[in-house]
């Protein structure tokens, strides 16, 4: 077998890998505020996450791709010595799937772009050389990662104090959520259509101007939103349970809510971190192809398909221990509160994912969560829990960069 059709078999392995290891820790942030406040069963969440999570990827994937495949290393260097690069990718590839499988083990919610980041970093500043990384960009990265759970915590406040002004705190907390619940729905449609047309669908070969998008996604929202009206106002009161909590039917119809931000977390995650890995597949495939670094390759569809069928994989088999962990330990959840978080985050990861930054939708999630949280009062949040998920954000990078160090030093030993 020739060294390039070894090289593509690797990488489509590691990818693989990679993807499962998306799947098990950040999909599993994803549907974590779903399962935590009893709006979908764990099995409703994996069925979800299996149909929008491949369609993000596959559709809206590309944009993040080409900034984790070209951005973060000067590639022009290594134009005498191509297989450095494959080395390095497929060492980068192996180090944060390793990473990702003790993480999620643990329970750990770990960011995937911390991972795939800190190992390409580690593989080039030791192999290359340090002046082979994109510093500035790597910079760029690093500050979305504080900006991301900041700008998502201080969304999400603002949505669930809304969600308590407008609904929670008056008199007739039900026949408000149904007169409002529909707009909430209303604007989670609007943004997830409006990232699939303005990313997903250059990819399908279709090119839309900015005023029909935004029309077409103003229409698409409508119809969700008169669907999810239509479902709430079957919801009938139960008066036995009502007593026993006075929100009872009121989280019902948040339920609904829940269910399209579901869908649209899950999309919206797929587009943004299948880039995590696929990048440094297709960096790969195109040098094994063509034999050159600088060559521009076109994205293959079945490595968007892999890095898909690679994510619901890992969240079906592994994903429990991380929902239980963002869903449950952090903050007491219900459907207003997932609600406000999930529809905070998937906002936070569209502006990004528009702009090609690729934030860490674990970071978004767990801000989104504690800015709920902290509307409710700082006693309402389990400060240990957080503690643990800080420091093993702060461990990621560096065990990312260690191990893809090791992984690389071994395939240039033993890889032709």
């Amino acid at each position: 077998m020739e060294a390039a059709t070894i090289y593509i078999v690797l990488a489509a392995l590691f990818g693989l890998f990679m993807a499962w290891g998306i799947g098990a820790n950040d999909v599993a942030n994803a549907m974590a505020t779903s399962v935590g406040s009893r709006a979908l069963t764990i099995k409703q969440a994996i069925l979800v996450a299996a149909v929008f999570e491949f369609l993000g990827a596959v559709l809206a994937g590309g944009e993040v791709t080409s900034t984790i495949r070209k951005g973060i290393v000067d590639a022009e260097l290594l134009g005498d010595t191509p297989e450095l690069l494959v080395y390095g990718m497929l060492a980068a590839l192996l180090a944060a799937g390793s990473w990702l499988l003790i993480a999620s083990h643990k329970g750990w919610p770990v960011s995937t772009t911390h991972s795939i980041v800190g190992a390409i970093v580690g593989f080039a500043a030791v192999g290359i050389g340090v002046d082979a990384v994109h510093w500035e960009k790597v910079g760029t990265i690093v500050m979305s990662w504080v900006v991301s759970p900041l700008t998502a915590g201080f969304i999400a406040f603002l949505i669930y104090l809304s969600v308590q002004w407008l609904i929670l705190r008056r008199e007739d907390p039900l026949e408000r959520a149904k007169r409002y619940v529909p707009v909430y729905i209303f604007l989670a449609g609007f943004t997830i259509t409006l990232v699939t047309i303005l990313k997903g669908l250059k990819h399908v070969g279709l090119e839309i101007s900015l005023g029909d998008a935004y029309l077409l996604a103003t229409v698409v929202a409508i119809v969700i939103a008169m669907i999810g009206a239509v479902a709430i106002k079957r919801i009938k009161p139960d008066p036995k349970l009502e007593k026993k909590d006075h929100f009872y039917t009121v989280e019902r119809v948040f339920g609904v809510l829940m269910v399209v931000t579901a869908c649209s977390m899950a999309f919206a995650h797929g587009s943004n971190d299948v880039a995590n890995a696929i990048g440094p597949l297709a960096a790969v495939i195109s040098v094994a192809s063509t034999g050159a670094v600088a060559a521009k390759a076109s994205l293959p569809i079945w490595v968007l398909m892999l890095g898909g069928a690679g994510i619901v994989i890992g969240l079906a088999t592994f994903g429990i221990r991380v929902i239980s962990t963002v869903g449950k330990k952090i903050t007491q959840l219900t459907p207003s509160r997932g609600f406000a978080a999930e529809l905070a985050a998937a906002t936070t990861i569209v502006i990004a994912s528009g702009t090609g930054i690729p934030i860490s939708t674990t970071h978004t999630l767990v801000g989104a969560v504690l800015g709920v949280g902290l509307a409710r009062g700082i006693e309402a949040i389990d400060l240990r829990v957080v503690v643990r998920i800080f420091v093993s954000w702060v461990i990621t990078i560096p065990a990312g960069a260690f191990l893809a160090i090791v992984f690389f030093f071994t395939f240039k030993t033993i890889l032709p």
